[in-house]
C-alpha cells in the first residue's frame, strides 16, 4: 500500500470521527436544550397552577402581630439564607364543589364551598418541632366582620360555626375569624381541596395508617377493619371526612382520624426520596400546586420550595397534634365552644 492511500485511510477514518463526534455533540446540545426547555416548562407550569389571595391587603393592619419580620432589602429569595423563625399557618382543607373531580369525590353538585378540615400550624424557632391545632368546625365562635372582594363586608355574627367564616368571605374571612378566636397571627395561609388531597396521597405511592377500631361510614363510603391498612387518595380522603362511623359520631372523633393523616403523610413524604426520582417528584409538585389556594406570600413555586427547605430539619415525632380545647355548647348539643381558660393558654404557647 502507497503512502498516499494510507493516508487517504486515514482522513477518511478521521472524517467518519468527526462526523460522529459531530453528530454525538448535536445530540448531547439537544438532550441539553430539550432537557432545559422540559424543566423551564415544568417550573412555569407547576408555578402557573399556584392560586393567591392578597390576604395581608384585605385585612390591613387591624390583626395581631406578625410572628416573625418580613427580611428588609432587595436580597433576592433564591440568594437569601433559608428561613428559621417561628411561624403560623393556617392550613384548610375545603370540601370544594368546582370541577367533576371534586363532585366526583364527594363535594357534591351544589356550588361553594366550605373550610371542611381547619389547623393551625405553629413552627417553632428553629424549625424543627412542630404543633399542629385542629379547630373543629362546629366550634360556636363569634364571626368578626370581614371584607368582601365585591366590596363592602360581612355582618358580624355571633354563635355562628366556626366553618361559615370561609362560606360567607372565602379565605379572608377565615383567617380573620382565626386570629379573632386566637389572637395569633397567621403568617400564611394555605388550602388544599379534594381533590388535590386525594392526588397528593396517590403520587406519593398511597399512605399507611393504622385505625383503632372498625369504620363503616355510609357517608364517607368507607369500610375499614381495625388494624394497619395502606390507603390509595380516595381512601384517605374518605378516612379524612369520617365522623358517623365512629366514636359518637362527632366533629372530634373525625379530627383524630385526620391528625393521625398528617402524621402518615409526613412519615410517608419523609421516607420518599423524591429526589431521586425526577418523574414522581413532579407527580408530588403537580398534586399539590395543581388544588393549592396560598396568601400572596407564598404564591410562588420559589417560595413554596424555601419553605419546604425550611422543614428538612422536621420530622414526624417532632410533630405534637392537639385539638383546641372545647366543652359542649349550652345552646345546642349538637356544637361545641373553646373550652376557657385552657383554649386561650394553648393559643398563648403559640405566640
Amino acid at each position: 500500500m502507497t503512502g498516499h492511500e494510507e493516508n487517504g485511510d486515514e482522513g477518511r477514518r478521521r472524517g467518519r470521527r468527526s462526523r460522529a463526534l459531530k453528530a454525538a455533540g448535536l445530540t448531547l446540545a439537544g438532550a441539553l436544550v430539550l432537557g432545559t426547555a422540559a424543566a423551564g416548562w415544568a417550573y412555569w407550569h407547576l408555578n402557573g397552577n399556584i392560586k393567591s389571595v392578597d390576604i395581608n391587603n384585605a385585612l390591613g393592619d387591624d390583626r395581631p402581630a406578625v410572628t416573625t419580620p418580613t427580611p428588609s432589602g432587595s436580597v433576592s429569595a433564591s440568594a437569601s439564607p433559608l428561613p428559621t423563625g417561628a411561624l403560623n399557618i393556617l392550613v384548610l382543607g375545603s370540601d370544594s364543589r368546582t370541577g367533576e373531580e371534586n363532585q366526583a369525590l364527594g363535594g357534591g353538585d351544589s356550588s361553594g364551598a366550605r373550610s371542611d378540615t381547619a389547623m393551625v400550624v405553629h413552627l417553632d424557632a428553629g424549625r424543627t418541632k412542630a404543633t399542629v391545632v385542629s379547630i373543629p368546625r362546629d366550634t360556636l365562635v363569634t364571626r368578626p366582620s370581614c371584607p368582601l372582594s365585591s366590596g363592602g363586608s360581612t355582618a358580624v355574627a355571633y354563635n355562628s360555626m366556626f366553618n361559615s367564616a370561609y362560606s360567607v368571605g372565602g379565605p379572608v374571612c377565615a383567617v380573620k375569624t382565626v386570629e379573632s378566636i386566637t389572637d395569633v397571627r397567621m403568617d400564611h395561609y394555605i388550602e388544599i381541596d379534594f381533590a388535590g388531597f386525594a392526588n397528593l396521597v396517590d403520587a406519593l405511592g398511597g399512605v399507611t395508617v393504622t385505625t383503632d377500631e372498625d369504620i363503616d361510614d355510609d357517608d364517607s363510603h368507607l369500610k375499614l377493619k381495625a388494624g394497619t391498612h395502606d390507603l390509595d387518595g380516595e381512601q384517605a380522603l374518605a378516612l379524612a371526612r369520617t365522623r358517623h362511623g365512629i366514636g359518637d359520631g362527632s366533629d372530634l372523633g373525625r379530627i383524630g382520624l385526620q391528625q393521625k393523616l398528617v402524621k402518615a403523610l409526613l412519615e410517608q413524604i419523609s421516607s420518599t426520596n423524591l429526589l431521586t426520582d425526577p418523574a414522581k417528584l413532579y407527580r408530588v409538585a403537580d398534586a399539590v400546586t395543581g388544588s393549592l389556594t396560598t396568601d400572596t406570600g407564598l404564591d410562588s413555586l420559589t417560595e413554596l420550595m424555601r419553605l419546604g427547605e425550611s422543614l428538612k430539619g422536621l420530622s414526624a415525632d417532632q410533630v405534637t397534634t392537639v385539638t383546641m380545647p372545647v366543652v359542649t355548647a349550652p345552646s345546642n348539643p349538637n356544637r361545641v365552644v373553646a373550652d376557657e381558660p385552657e383554649a386561650s393558654e394553648l393559643w398563648e404557647s403559640l405566640r
